[in-house]
C-alpha cells in the first residue's frame, strides 16, 4: 500500500469514526418512552414528540396466525382483511358500507391497516393531531373495531381473490420451497400452518365475529403512541378506541407451545417443472425474541449471512465462485422460536456444489468463529443500522410496538448500541452454538433435476 493510500484509508477511518459518534450520540438520545397500565389493563406506551402535527399509532393484540384453529388456518388474516370491508352502526355513528368507509377515510386525510403476523394482530393509524382531524379518525377506528360487519358477501369475494393468489403461487417454486422448509423446521407448530383454498373455505362472518370477540381484548392490548400528544390526550384516545371492546371479556387464552430443537438433519429435495433457477433453503429452529442471546446471536448472524456484501456466505458463494447473485441469512424471533433461515437461488447444475459449500461455511463458522476484524466491523453496521430505524415517527412507533409486544425494557432503545459493542467474542459463540448446529439442520432443494 502506498503512503497516498495509507493517508486516504485512514482518512476514511477517522470520517467513520466521526460519523459512528455521531450516531452513537443520536442513538443515546433515543426517544423518552412514558409507560403506564391502565385500570381495564390495556398498557400504554407514549413517545411525544412535536416536530410534525401527527401521530403514528399502533394497537395489538394476541391474535396473530398461531391462533389460527387448524381447521381454519388464515383467520386472523381474514380478520383483519374485513376489518376495512364495512361496520355495523355503533352509538351514534351509522352503518359504513365499504365504499363509504373508505371514503369517509379519505376524507380525513388519515391512514389507517390493520394485520396479522404470527404473533399479533396489529393496527396502525397515522393521523393530524388537530382536532378536527384527530378526534374523527379516532371514533371511525374505534366504530370498526367495535361493530366490523365480517359481511358474508364480500368475505365470498375477498375469498376467491386470495385463492386465485394462492393458487398462482403454486406455480412458482420458491412458495414450494418455504412451505416444504416450514413443514420441517416447525413440525406441525402452529407457526408453520398455511392457508389454503380448503381452510378458507372453512371461514365465514360468524367465525371472525367469534375470532375478533375471543382475542381483542382490553385487558392484554398494548396500545402506542408516537407524536404530537400529551398523556391526558393519549389516555383519551385510548378510551376512545378501547370503549367498543370491553364487552369481550377477558377469558384466558390457551396456552401455546414451544418449537422444539430438532433431533437430527433432514434433507428435502424435489424437481419443479420449469423451474429456470433451484430454490435452496437451509436452517433450524432459533430463537424467542425475549431469549437473553437474541442480541449476540444477531451479530453472530451479521457475519455469517446477514451482513450483505461483507458476509461470509456472499464472500463464498458470489464472489469466489459466481454460483449466485446474492445469499442471505436471517432470525426470525417471536413469542416463540422462529426459524433461522439461509436462503439462495442458483442454476440447476450448481445446487448440489452451493448446498456443500453452505454447509462448509456454517461448520467452519461454528467451529472457529469470527474473527475481530469481521466482529468489529459488524458491530459498526449494527449500530449505524439501528441509528436508521429511529430516524422517523412511524420507524420509532415501531420499535416501541415491538418492544412492548415482547415484554422488554423501555431503555431497550437507548442501550442498544452500547450492548451490542459490549459484546465479546466468546460470548457471540456461546449463543451461537448452543442455538445452531450444523448437524441437525433441514435443507430443502426444489427445482433441481431429479
Amino acid at each position: 500500500m502506498t503512503p497516498r493510500q495509507r493517508g486516504w484509508r485512514a482518512a476514511l477511518v477517522a470520517l467513520c469514526g466521526a460519523w459512528l459518534a455521531v450516531v452513537m450520540g443520536a442513538v443515546q438520545a433515543a426517544p423518552t418512552i412514558e409507560h403506564w397500565t391502565r385500570p381495564d389493563g390495556a398498557r400504554v406506551y407514549l413517545v411525544p414528540t412535536d416536530a410534525l402535527p401527527m401521530l403514528d399509532l399502533r394497537l395489538e393484540f394476541d391474535g396473530g396466525s398461531r391462533r389460527d384453529p387448524a381447521p381454519q388456518a388464515g383467520l386472523a388474516a381474514a380478520t383483519a382483511l374485513m376489518l376495512g370491508k364495512g361496520t355495523q352502526a355503533w352509538g351514534r355513528a351509522p352503518e359504513r358500507r365499504e365504499d363509504a368507509l373508505a371514503e369517509a377515510w379519505a376524507d380525513l386525510g388519515a391512514q389507517w391497516s390493520a394485520t396479522a403476523t404470527l404473533d399479533r394482530f396489529s393496527l396502525a393509524l397515522r393521523t393530524l393531531t388537530r382536532p378536527d382531524v384527530l378526534q374523527p379518525a379516532v371514533a371511525l377506528l374505534a366504530q370498526q373495531l367495535a361493530a366490523p360487519a365480517f359481511d358474508d358477501a364480500i368475505w365470498q369475494r375477498e375469498r376467491q381473490r386470495l385463492v386465485a393468489a394462492w393458487r398462482q403461487a403454486q406455480a412458482q417454486p420458491e412458495a414450494r420451497a418455504q412451505r416444504l422448509f416450514a413443514q420441517a423446521v416447525y413440525r406441525g407448530h402452529p407457526y408453520g400452518r398455511e392457508a389454503t383454498p380448503q381452510t378458507w373455505a372453512a371461514i365465514d362472518g360468524a367465525a371472525m365475529r367469534a375470532f375478533w370477540q375471543r382475542h381483542a381484548r382490553v385487558c392484554d392490548a398494548r396500545l402506542t403512541l408516537v407524536g404530537a400528544v400529551s398523556r391526558p390526550q393519549a389516555d383519551a384516545v385510548a378510551d376512545t378506541l378501547l370503549a367498543g371492546l370491553a364487552a369481550h371479556g377477558c377469558a384466558p387464552l390457551q396456552p401455546m407451545p414451544e418449537v422444539e430443537p430438532l433431533a437430527q438433519a433432514t434433507q428435502v429435495r424435489e424437481p419443479f417443472a420449469g423451474a429456470a433457477q433451484v430454490q435452496i433453503l437451509i436452517g433450524q429452529p432459533g430463537v424467542a425474541r425475549r431469549d437473553p442471546d437474541h442480541l449476540a446471536l444477531q451479530l453472530a448472524n451479521h457475519v455469517v449471512g446477514g451482513g450483505g456484501f461483507t458476509s461470509r456466505l456472499m464472500r463464498e458463494l458470489r464472489e469466489r465462485r459466481g454460483l449466485t447473485y446474492g445469499v442471505y441469512s436471517y432470525f426470525l424471533a417471536g413469542r416463540h422460536a422462529g426459524a433461522w433461515t439461509v436462503g439462495m437461488q442458483t442454476k440447476p447444475e450448481q445446487a448440489d456444489q452451493a448446498v456443500v459449500l453452505i454447509h462448509e461455511v456454517l461448520q467452519r463458522f461454528t467451529r472457529e468463529g469470527p474473527t475481530e476484524q469481521e466482529l468489529a466491523e459488524a458491530k459498526r453496521s449494527l449500530v449505524l443500522g439501528h441509528a436508521l430505524k429511529l430516524d422517523t415517527n412511524r420507524k420509532i412507533a415501531d420499535q416501541v410496538a415491538a418492544l412492548a409486544w415482547n415484554d422488554l425494557p423501555l431503555d431497550e432503545l437507548s442501550t442498544w448500541p452500547a450492548r451490542v459493542q459490549a459484546l465479546t467474542r466468546e460470548q457471540v459463540m456461546q449463543a451461537w452454538r448452543r442455538v445452531i448446529d450444523p448437524q441437525r439442520l433441514v435443507t430443502v432443494v426444489v427445482g433441481a433435476a431429479p
